[in-house]
């Protein structure tokens, strides 16, 4: 099935759906339940989830159904991630989730113009796949991956784009944590403008 057939404000494709608690950036620490929608073209590399990338491989889920699993939980803030959820339509499913009092997150890599009218968004920008403007102009948060130390640099570049307060984050890939967090930490200590992001549920083993 082609991705673009996929693309309906009442179902999505659903790679998994779950309470948890957010481990990464702006909100570590709080509770949240994730939505991962199904498809992505951007191709990371080191992607941790890249059996989400293919939407054909997984069922369309509706929304209300996604609503009625979030309301058995006692949450009040939602993040949609990916995958990459601004592929699609989301108007109607943050509408409902806003219908249910819920605060609703995304975590795009800004490649695609948002469609939803979201209260936080993460923009964690790639070099596989260049973002839109409109990532800039809305980020309340910016996350970047640093894969390698020379990704720092390319870092800066976002962050000269965004808005005065969106939030700067720096995180290194997992698997260079131990080569990367002492080089993350020296230029934090000396651009105290960024942060420091650390995937805190792997560190405590949690989805």
């Amino acid at each position: 099935m082609d991705t673009n057939q996929l693309k309906t404000s009442l179902s999505l494709p659903i790679m998994e759906h779950f309470y948890t608690i957010q481990g990464e950036g702006n909100y570590t620490g709080r509770s949240a339940y994730f939505i991962r929608i199904a498809g992505c073209d951007v191709g990371c590399v080191w992607c941790d989830v890249k059996e989400s990338w293919e939407a054909q491989k997984h069922k369309l889920l509706s929304i209300a159904t996604l609503i009625e699993e979030i309301k058995k939980t006692p949450t009040d803030f939602v993040v949609i991630t990916g995958g990459e959820p601004a592929m699609y339509d989301l108007h109607d499913l943050v509408n409902a989730l806003h219908a249910n009092n819920y605060e609703v997150a995304i975590e795009t890599s800004g490649c695609y113009e948002l469609k939803g009218n979201i209260d936080w968004y993460c923009f964690s920008p790639k070099k596989f796949k260049d973002p839109v403007s409109d990532a800039y102009e809305k980020a309340d948060e910016l996350k970047v991956v640093i894969f390698h130390p020379s990704d720092i640099e390319w870092a800066e570049k976002h962050a000269e784009k965004v808005k005065p307060s969106c939030k700067l984050y720096l995180q290194t890939e997992w698997s260079k944590q131990n080569k990367n967090l002492p080089i993350i930490v020296e230029y934090v200590k000396n651009n105290p403008k960024w942060r420091i992001s650390l995937q805190t549920h792997k560190y405590l083993d949690i989805p």
